[in-house]
């Protein structure tokens, strides 16, 4: 499942940049799924970070997640089979590193006063 979402995530930046990272790493806890992502500026990102404009190309960058959340929220919500209720993103310039943040919707653990599922074909009348 991880790593089916680190490609996933490598497969939109790739489509959409034209460039895509070329490390991805994802990691989950609890409800929370996070991906790293190394090497993914383009070259005319590259060419503004060392002009200077660190500002344009988080901006630009910032545009970008905003327009594709859809897009990165399905290929977490198909990997993982849940909702994702919160999506953030961020870069970092030196060294080259975009995280990929999720939030998946709760799972409802059953309360100690609820009845264990039965299997099944399962029968309860003994």
């Amino acid at each position: 499942m991880l790593a089916q979402i680190s490609t996933g995530l490598v497969q939109l930046h790739s489509q959409y940049y034209g460039k895509g990272p070329t490390k991805a790493k994802t990691h989950m806890v609890n409800d929370t799924v996070v991906a790293i992502l190394r090497g993914g500026f383009t070259t005319v990102e590259r060419t503004l970070l060392d002009q200077g404009e660190v500002e344009s190309v988080y901006q630009m960058r910032r545009s970008f997640q905003q327009a594709m959340e859809e897009e990165f929220r399905r290929v977490i919500e198909e990997a993982t089979g849940r909702k994702v209720i919160a999506y953030m993103s961020s870069i970092h310039v030196d060294p080259d590193l975009a995280v990929e943040l999720f939030v998946l919707e709760p799972v409802e653990e059953p309360t100690e006063h609820d009845p264990p599922e039965q299997a099944p074909g399962d029968d309860a009348a003994t």
